[in-house]
């Protein structure tokens, strides 16, 4: 008995008194319906190759990036966002490769729409950065910035043999203006209306895309900083997300996660479409990388960065880590 009677006498250490008490009056619980995996599929390779700055990731070939898409569907996983890598050799200023309908991606697009058919959201990224000789997301102009609106003509073209390949969403993740509305009616154009669009609303800037660029060996001179957006900024984010919506995205997304949960927080609040989060490389990067130092514990902070990015509002979550946090669910 404290010296001051009964008090405390609203006790909320009780709610926590056990594993079993703590599961029950959980607030935020993750699913593995909850979760995509982000896969990277390279063209003329016999087996995977490594990704050094991203322990556990490989670019796959179209055998192993099957096998991969059959274990996400059999975790649970709900969907897989594929990546194109082509040949050095097929890269142009055009980003040709990317609207190749026998491109690496599209191949491989009908290679995973055969194995698991629908039972696994098939998702796309559209853009060009991964097709161009000098790296960036769309064509240049004669002064060597990205020309907005030629490159929504290009997207146009991607949107349509990616569907045409089997796709079931495809993900802008340019940051072009207007790239939702000229995507959506080149879709509707050919008949492809059940396509969906993730857009990619608030894309930033950002530090922690390093290790993406070697897992799609990116040919990127200069920055991104003109189409991207500004760290610094949010309000600018929900002015995105409105333009999005208004030209028919079907689920907006915060990219990157960990850093942007008060973007996250906020456009989840805004909206009443479904919100996804990319956990990008690396985010995942430094969570291998201090566990492999014995710093953290791997397991738990896997979890915890998870947890956080669903509770700040995401209902789906891109994250390397998806079939192994899949299985463990």
């Amino acid at each position: 008995m404290s010296a001051y009677g009964s008090f405390p006498g609203a006790r909320p250490r009780r709610l926590r008194t056990t594993p079993a008490m703590r599961r029950m009056v959980a607030e935020t619980r993750l699913h593995p319906a909850d979760l995509i995996l982000p896969a990277f599929v390279r063209e003329g390779i016999g087996e995977p190759v490594p990704i050094s700055a991203m322990p556990g990731v490989v670019q796959h070939t179209r055998d192993t990036l099957r096998k991969a898409a059959v274990e996400a569907r059999r975790a649970g996983v709900a969907g897989i966002m594929l990546f194109g890598v082509p040949e050095d050799g097929k890269k142009d200023a055009a980003g040709s490769a990317g609207t190749d309908p026998d491109g690496i991606l599209q191949v491989a697009i009908r290679d995973i729409r055969s194995e698991v058919g629908d039972d696994l959201v098939i998702m796309s990224d559209l853009c060009l950065d991964e097709y161009t000789d000098h790296g960036h997301c769309g064509v240049l102009d004669a002064d060597g910035r990205v020309d907005n609106d030629a490159t929504l003509e290009r997207y146009a073209e991607m949107a349509q043999v990616q569907a045409d390949a089997g796709v079931h969403v495809v993900g802008p993740s340019g940051m072009m203006d207007g790239q939702v509305g000229v995507i959506r009616e080149a879709l509707d154009t050919i008949g492809k209306e059940d396509v969906s669009i993730l857009a990619y609303t608030a894309k930033y800037s950002s530090a922690f895309y390093g290790p993406f660029r070697e897992a799609v060996g990116s040919s990127l001179r200069g920055d991104r900083k003109t189409y991207q957006q500004d760290p610094a900024n949010v309000r600018e984010s929900l002015r995105e997300l409105a333009l999005d919506l208004d030209e028919g995205a079907d689920m907006v997304m915060v990219k990157p996660a960990g850093p942007y949960l008060d973007v996250l927080a906020k456009v989840a609040e805004a909206v009443d479409v479904p919100v996804a989060a990319y956990q990008i490389s690396g985010e995942y990067a430094m969570v291998e990388a201090a566990a492999e130092k014995g710093w953290i514990d791997r397991d738990k902070a896997i979890l915890e960065t998870l947890t956080g990015i669903r509770r700040a509002g995401a209902q789906m979550i891109l994250t390397y880590w998806a079939t192994e946090v899949a299985r463990t669910l």
